[in-house]
């Protein structure tokens, strides 16, 4: 009989406003139960720190250039997730057994074979008292694979124990979207598709003071520019941007947007994303998860190109918000069982590997 593990997962995306908790009991293999979920927001303060010093990282060389401010805001964005867990086991009577630490993206590149996410798996376990595992994406690269997507397995998971009909793609849209497509076979197969949120959460946060369009009606209620948008289409497909399996945000330039007044900026950098997205949706069977799929009018646009309705994943019971913390929380438990997270069809990487270091520092 499989041994359950309950771990608390945690995973600030690239929307950067905030983290993500679930606690989960599974077994890391066929079997899982969501005990909490709850989302804690960053303060204004430390959001802006953080955007302010992605926007700085270009290139590797300026992760050392930069180095005492990256340890500065990786002290503080550890020490608030530990805050965070340690709220959240002030109030459960859950035993943890592992923490799946994701930490803050704020640059990836392949390949270099590079993903700095800040997050110092050490102090979290000191501060928490937990086995914490973190550094997801690093034997990824080693062995081949681009570092992400790392979801997939989580979301082969979800699909057979929900038993929801295959094949069936899972769209997921956070700052960067990916998909997660499983053939009748429960093959999976994944990649980054191009942007989520990232350039019109930009735009939106560059042009007002809001940190993004809410429901996307601001983008509704703007023209697109035609000219820029087959701009920005020609620099994705022609630079050979739209080869690669994973992404970052440093990938996609809105200064071709630069002239537009914040609405019309908003429909362009809409239309783009939804226009990459709808080209790698490969069968009719969509759901779509992550906080991408409350933008109502990105959605509608996808479905307009595709010809085909897009089901949220909410209305089979599966929290769209929490679908990545509850995977790092998977993922904490396979690396410790040794079991991989990373596959061919999803990564790239060599063979299937297992990732995520271990520590305990307490």
């Amino acid at each position: 009989m499989s041994k359950f593990y309950n771990s608390l997962g945690l995973m600030s995306g690239t929307s950067m406003d905030g983290v993500d908790a679930s606690i989960i009991q599974s077994d890391g293999e066929k079997k899982y139960k969501v005990m909490i979920d709850k989302y804690f927001e960053y303060p204004k303060v430390l959001f802006e720190n953080l955007t302010k010093l992605r926007n700085k990282i270009k290139r590797a060389e300026d992760l050392k250039k930069l180095s005492k401010e990256v340890n500065n805001i990786e002290k503080e964005i550890t020490v608030f997730h530990a805050n965070a867990v340690n709220e959240i086991l002030k109030k459960t009577k859950i035993k943890i057994d592992f923490l799946g630490f994701h930490g803050q993206t704020v640059f990836h590149n392949m390949k270099e074979k590079i993903s700095k996410q800040l997050g110092d798996g050490k102090l979290l376990s000191k501060l928490t008292k937990k086995t914490v595992v973190y550094n997801f994406r690093k034997n990824d690269l080693v062995n081949g694979g681009e570092g992400a997507p790392l979801a997939p397995i989580f979301h082969k998971l979800l699909v057979e124990q929900n038993k929801i009909q295959t094949p069936i793609t899972i769209l997921n849209i956070g700052g960067i979207a990916n998909t997660t497509s499983i053939n009748s076979n429960f093959e999976i197969s994944s990649l980054d598709i191009g942007p989520g949120n990232c350039l019109i959460d930009k735009w939106i946060r560059s042009k007002s003071d809001k940190k993004y369009d809410e429901k996307g009606l601001i983008a509704k209620s703007g023209t697109v520019d035609k000219l820029i948008l087959n701009q920005l289409l020609d620099n994705f497909y022609n630079n050979k941007i739209s080869k690669k399996k994973s992404y970052d945000i440093n990938d996609f330039d809105l200064s071709f947007a630069a002239g537009l007044t914040l609405e019309n900026g908003a429909a362009t950098l809409t239309e783009f994303t939804a226009d990459i997205c709808s080209k790698k949706l490969i069968n009719r069977n969509i759901y779509v998860s992550g906080g991408g799929r409350k933008n109502i009018f990105l959605i509608e646009s996808i479905e307009k190109k595709i010809h085909c309705k897009i089901k949220l994943i909410d209305i089979i019971g599966i929290g769209g918000d929490f679908i990545e913390s509850q995977a790092f929380a998977y993922l904490a438990i396979r690396s410790y069982l040794k079991l991989p997270i990373s596959f061919p069809n999803t990564t790239g990487v060599n063979k299937p590997c297992t990732g995520g270091v271990i520590v305990k520092n307490y």
